[in-house]
């Protein structure tokens, strides 16, 4: 039997010990305060980088930014443009649970082991991890994509069994349910104007994927949506604005409940752009036309962790 002595050298040289560290408490427990961490950055993508050229995945990637491997977007979702050429197929296979895509034009199907879909403008459609799935063009497609493939990475997680089946919401629908919710007679005194996609595996959540969500958003001529805030991060499609339709964005209120020093994103149809967790963000529209907006976000798994800690300003 060791002694206490060499019970200490052997546990000092141990391989076991070999990766072991110890930090004191307060200057550690905030990362991101200690500058150990970098916080999600604030980006633009513009349509530009789908707009024509070869059938393609294009990676909306921070992962240089944020210090992890990529393309990421967010530690933990990969947001990407997809472009298929008419008569072209483009596979899918990421190390995902989770896939939420938005058609922002043309037409097309998708097959994912026996299951098979058309799609068109204006659809969503989500997918399950854990098998290929091939989409396909009939008239030059381009979609938004978001998937939580650098969350697996960073989990260190393989092989994925599916939560879900591959799910469609149609354009007609998904408009006719946002055009309801604005109908009713208290919509303009609402925070936000959305409908929020839903899956019946999910009913606690209420989310479209037990890790994602998806809103389709109005933001109704010359309103304003107070600010709001939650620590799921937001990746934000923008189906459809003129120019005079921005957000601002910041980290403060004020005691009317303005954000405080805020920076401006400016809206232009079929670009994305990253809210970061935690601040607070408001629309504005000043135009005389309906804007749209998509945040696709992990607040499915932001939920069930009950950490969303969404808040509105009054």
């Amino acid at each position: 039997m060791l002694n206490r002595t060499s019970q200490a050298t052997f546990a000092e040289t141990s391989p076991a010990t070999r990766d072991a560290q110890y930090f004191e408490y307060t200057s550690s427990a905030n990362p991101i305060g200690a500058k150990l961490i970098s916080r999600v950055p604030f980006r633009n993508f513009p349509p530009s980088l789908y707009s024509n050229g070869a059938t393609r995945v294009v990676p909306l990637d921070l992962s240089a930014e944020l210090g992890c491997p990529g393309p990421a977007t967010s530690p933990g979702l990969s947001a990407n443009f997809l472009r298929i050429n008419t008569g072209d197929d483009l596979t899918l296979d990421p190390n995902a649970t989770s896939q939420v895509f938005y058609v922002i034009g043309g037409a097309g199907g998708v097959t994912q082991n026996k299951t098979s879909f058309p799609f068109a403008q204006g659809d969503f459609f989500t997918l399950p991890g854990g098998a290929a799935a091939v989409l396909s063009a009939n008239a030059t497609a381009t979609l938004y994509y978001v998937n939580d493939a650098p969350l697996l990475t960073y989990l260190g997680t393989t092989g994925v069994s599916a939560r879900f089946a591959p799910t469609l919401y149609p354009a007609a629908r998904a408009q006719a349910e946002l055009s309801r919710v604005s109908d009713e007679p208290n919509a303009g005194r609402r925070n936000r104007i959305s409908v929020l996609m839903g899956n019946a595996n999910f009913p606690q959540t209420r989310t479209v994927t037990h890790v994602l969500w998806a809103m389709f958003g109005i933001v109704p001529p010359n309103s304003t949506q107070k600010p709001h805030r939650h620590q799921s991060i937001a990746l934000d499609f923008i189906a459809g604005g003129n120019p005079g339709v921005y957000t601002l964005v910041g980290t403060e209120l004020d005691e009317k409940g303005d954000i405080v020093n805020p920076t401006r994103v400016d809206w232009e149809t079929g670009m994305t752009f990253v809210t970061p967790p935690g601040y607070w963000h408001a629309h504005f529209n000043e135009t005389n036309e309906n804007a749209y907006v998509i945040p696709i976000q992990d607040a499915g798994l932001q939920t069930w962790l009950r950490a969303l800690d969404i808040r509105f300003a009054r």
